[in-house]
């Protein structure tokens, strides 16, 4: 049997140098940020601005608490802990000014006093701080940018600098009232949309996460894909591919899911002879899928939904075809180093039997069961990760407890008052565990949210958003292709200093009017086209943050492996094209289009991998490889002869390889 005990949950932030007070402090007001959480989602649902104030203030003291100023290595020392002293109360301000004040600020409808302009500032340097620490240095540096960008002009605080932008960046420039007004008490700042659905629904369902995490779904899943497809020739990659993509339900970060399933996966692939760099490569694009796979997608389709007004249940059903066809484009990458290695599966005796996998774990698909069924249900994704929580530990006590009082007696083991008072025991510490595991995996996500909404303020603010618009039109020259190049250049470059989450919410500020207005693109695939595009810096040398992630665990090379990973996910740059040129996949359309479509794409990603890795059936040669790459434009092409063209030529180079591979096979003289 392979070796599968899941390892130990690590806490976020958990290996900086804490006194145990600290500790103490961290639990309590983790698990007080997840039980304030789960009260308003689904006993007392709170107003818009109580809840977005109470949730940063208790984030914002979580990330303060958990990241010292001077880094996690050092001791905090009088200076250290004078500083966070002070951003500590500063968290405290800032959520409690607007819980105490909130209906007299309403009252002033605009006309700040000097009180809440002070406090609007101590707040948005808490908020850039906690940031600095919980998210890193390149989040805080944009959000400098722009507050700096909203003072630069002839009635600006900065007005020498307006005097620098082009003319096309050019604005009249904001007062520090006006700025931080903007930011702290209107609804397009720090308490805008992204915080807000951050504070509803991603922290729930980074709540669930962190309980079918810390109660062992991760070993579950893995085991699942292994018994899957363990004996199929490269298997243990193969199960990488599948447990990644089950993993991408309850991780919210492409690099926890390559530590999580990595451990597992790129060792067995190394063993059964794939190169370290290709191991890790593996691993990482297929963990960058999870953040794209239905149904949570990290916390993509919460937000696009918010943006759309798109109910989110619709979300998750467009966005099922698009990942099966990712994850399927990595499948068969897999299996074609496989073939062109001369691989094999595992032995059947180290690999987990599928029902004893299922016997032992069948309960964690329970709470997905009623997570998806209340969803069909048209509940509120926030009440349903409630009840998703609260039926993850309702079953993880049942099925505890049937085993201790009905199976344990039968093995000899006798119910005292002792041993039950140890089970209720351990069992609260596993509750509090879970909540505290939730509350910190949301500080980084939350904080991001926070730092984008001063962005987006500021974009709102200063029209920027309409002036990147004209900017992405006048150097695409209208060329839709063009235009969509730049918007990944754009992603890669974001992404070297952001989250997924916050590189997308800024992106689609920026570009998303100049693809909906000037190029013809529907909104909704605008925001999958910008989402899938956000998350190539986890793949995408010279930043491939998943692909480091997966040589750390392969012993490979850094660069070597994020190449690799970068060929892997080809998926992630190809399908948001024909989503575009395609739509019907994704905004409907007559059922016979849209099954032609997704079986071309499907095709296309097919023929594309064999091409690219040059080995199919048998050893492709150069010319049926150029005929693939020409057809894969043919069908991405919105024209039906074209498309019928691409998928005539992709046959016949796909059919001629097949033949080619017999004849070898007839040429090998058998031994035996």
């Amino acid at each position: 049997m392979i070796e599968s005990t899941p390892p130990p949950v690590v806490m976020p932030g958990g290996n900086a140098i804490q006194p145990r007070m600290v500790l103490w402090c961290i639990t309590i007001v983790a698990v007080g940020l997840s039980l304030f959480q789960l009260y308003s989602a689904g006993i007392q649902p709170l107003g818009l601005f109580y809840q977005r104030s109470i949730h940063l203030a208790l984030i914002m003291l979580l990330a303060f608490l958990m990241f010292p100023a001077f880094g996690p290595k050092r001791k905090r020392g009088v200076l250290g802990w004078g500083i966070d002293c002070l951003f500590l109360a500063g968290a405290l301000v800032t959520g409690g000014y607007l819980v105490l004040n909130l209906d007299a600020i309403f009252s002033r409808a605009g006309f700040w006093s000097e009180t809440d302009i002070l406090v609007a500032c101590i707040a948005t340097v808490t908020v850039l701080e906690a940031s600095r620490r919980a998210v890193g240095f390149g989040m805080t540096l944009i959000g400098l940018l722009a507050i700096i960008y909203a003072f630069a002009g002839p009635r600006g605080e900065l007005p020498w600098l307006g005097e620098w932008m082009p003319g096309i960046l050019s604005h009249r420039g904001y007062s520090l009232d006006r700025v931080a007004g903007q930011l702290y008490l209107g609804q397009e700042g720090i308490f805008g949309l992204p915080l807000g659905v951050a504070a509803t629904y991603i922290f729930i369902f980074v709540l669930f996460g962190a309980f079918l995490e810390s109660t062992g779904a991760g070993k579950f899943f893995i085991d699942m894909a292994y018994a899957a497809t363990g004996r199929q020739r490269g298997g243990p990659a193969k199960a990488a591919v599948l447990a990644s993509a089950g993993m991408g339900s309850i991780s919210g970060s492409a690099i926890a899911n390559v530590v999580t399933t990595g451990a597992f996966t790129i060792p067995l692939m190394k063993k059964l002879g794939y190169q370290p760099k290709q191991a890790g490569g593996i691993e990482a694009a297929a963990s960058t899928g999870g953040q794209i796979m239905p149904p949570l997608m990290g916390a993509g389709a919460f937000l696009i939904a918010e943006y759309t007004n798109t109910p989110y249940l619709e979300i998750v059903k467009i966005s099922i075809l698009p990942a099966i066809m990712y994850f399927a484009t990595v499948y068969l990458f897999v299996h074609i180093i496989a073939l062109k290695q001369g691989m094999q599966g595992l032995p059947k005796s180290e690999l987990p039997q599928m029902r004893q996998v299922m016997k032992d774990g069948w309960h964690f698909l329970l709470p997905l069961a009623v997570l998806v069924w209340l969803l069909v249900m048209n509940m509120s994704p926030m009440r349903v990760g409630y009840y998703a929580v609260v039926t993850m530990v309702v079953v993880a006590v049942l099925r505890y407890a049937l085993w201790y009082f009905f199976v344990a007696p039968r093995q000899g083991q006798a119910v005292t008052f002792e041993r039950t008072r140890g089970v209720i025991w351990a069992g609260l510490v596993k509750l509090v565990q879970g909540l505290e595991l939730g509350a910190r995996n949301a500080v980084a996500v939350s904080m991001a949210c926070a730092v984008a909404g001063i962005i987006v303020g500021v974009v709102g603010l200063t029209g920027l958003g309409l002036k990147f618009s004209s900017m992405m039109l006048a150097f695409s020259g209208g060329n839709l292709v063009l235009a969509l190049v730049m918007v990944l250049l754009a992603s890669l470059i974001l992404g070297m200093g952001l989250p997924v989450t916050a590189s997308y919410i800024v992106l689609i500020v920026l570009v998303g009017p100049a693809l909906t207005a000037e190029f013809g693109v529907p909104l909704l695939i605008a925001h999958l086209v910008v989402f899938w595009y956000s998350q190539d810096s986890n793949v995408t040398p010279p930043i491939a943050l998943a692909g480091f992630a997966g040589a750390a665990i392969a012993g490979s090379k850094p660069m070597e492996t994020g190449f690799q990973a970068w060929k892997f996910a080809k998926g992630l740059y190809l399908i948001p094209l024909f989503m575009v040129f395609n739509p019907e996949i994704i905004v409907g359309g007559p059922v016979p289009i849209v099954i032609w479509n997704a079986v071309i794409a499907i095709l296309a990603l097919g023929a594309f991998a064999a091409a690219l890795e040059g080995y199919l059936f048998t050893k492709m040669s150069l010319l049926p490889r150029l005929a693939i790459a020409a057809a894969i434009v043919g069908v991405f092409y919105p024209s039906l002869i074209t498309e019928v063209a691409g998928v005539v030529v992709m046959s016949l180079a796909i059919g001629a390889n097949w033949l080619a591979s017999k004849r070898e096979s007839q040429a090998t003289p058998m031994t035996g």
